[in-house]
């Protein structure tokens, strides 16, 4: 691999990294949330500082080229991320809905 593309993909990912974490410090992302974005980066990182792990893993699993691979793993990736912020989404309209339902019964109650 290019020793300037394998500089810049350390950098680019300890960047994006640190960025996370900023972001968590600043409570704009909580840690269960921002644990979806520091896995594979940390993942990503492992694969650029050892760079015959990924075709090795590719191969184990039956894979023809590790870019295969890697579109399977961004596919089931962005699927999950998909799931978690349905289940997100469902419990967010349900604690919204008690909310009005514990809001109307304070306003009857009060006239």
């Amino acid at each position: 691999m290019n020793y300037e593309l394998l500089l810049s993909s350390i950098v680019f990912l300890l960047c994006l990294t640190i960025f996370i974490l900023h972001l968590v410090k600043k409570r704009r992302i909580s840690v269960k949330y921002s644990l979806v974005w520091l896995f594979p980066c940390f993942i990503l990182i492992i694969f650029t500082l050892v760079p015959g792990l990924m075709n090795m893993i590719s191969n184990f699993l039956g894979f023809q080229t590790a870019s295969n691979m890697i579109l399977t793993a961004l596919i089931g990736f962005l699927m999950i991320i998909t799931i978690a912020l349905t289940v997100i989404v469902s419990n967010q309209k349900d604690k919204i809905r008690l909310l009005i339902q514990e809001v109307s019964i304070l306003k009857s109650e009060k006239k």
